[in-house]
């Protein structure tokens, strides 16, 4: 059973960077593709075997003890997190200047450079849909600054869907579901770049 997991999970991904590497018209090999997917993958599943899984039943055990509630809808939203995170960092790609004097377009504000990041999936089903943006950018978010955008991000959501924003009140037991999301998203993004090198 984990190893058909593993293998959907890598087909999954290298069948989704195949059609964008064809739509993009890049010119990386298959063969590339599939060393750089097996490398994030294999990586993942071993900081989702050893840390995020004990991880996050210590936290639902933890909150029910500590706080008397229910932490299985922030950790498995957190799970999700985690995965999508570890891919995170790449989504964007197909609105980077991959060439140093690409002059196509004048550079992006930070604000578009970073809604590039954080809302990826948006950008890249608009991508898929053949609506071609004039969106290039030379940020191609292997950085800490990004993450720490995208964590500051994750923040916020959490904030909202695990605060009481009417009252614009957050107790106590609301914290560690707050704190979880972003915890969830740095694990994956960082071991994204852990893979790259990048630390």
């Amino acid at each position: 059973m984990p190893r058909l997991l593993y293998n959907s999970l890598f087909g999954s991904v290298f069948h989704f960077f195949k059609i964008v590497n064809q739509k993009a018209r890049f010119e990386v090999s298959l063969w590339r593709m599939n060393c750089e997917t097996l490398q994030h993958v294999n990586l993942l599943i071993k900081v989702f075997k050893w840390i995020v899984f004990p991880a996050s039943l210590l936290y639902v055990c933890a909150d029910f003890y500590f706080f008397g509630q229910n932490a299985l809808d922030s950790m498995f939203l957190g799970i999700l997190i985690f995965f999508y995170s570890n891919f995170l960092p790449d989504l964007p790609s197909i609105y980077c200047r991959w060439k140093k004097y690409d002059r196509r377009t004048e550079d992006l504000l930070w604000d578009q450079k970073y809604a590039l990041l954080l809302f990826a999936p948006l950008f890249i089903g608009v991508f898929l849909c053949g609506i071609r943006l004039r969106w290039y950018t030379p940020e191609n978010f292997h950085n800490f600054k990004s993450l720490t955008v995208y964590a500051s991000f994750l923040l916020l959501l959490s904030l909202f869907a695990f605060g009481n924003i009417t009252e614009l009140s957050v107790s106590i037991g609301d914290i560690p579901k707050i704190l979880s999301l972003p915890f969830y998203g740095l694990i994956g993004y960082l071991t994204h770049l852990k893979v790259d090198k990048v630390w």
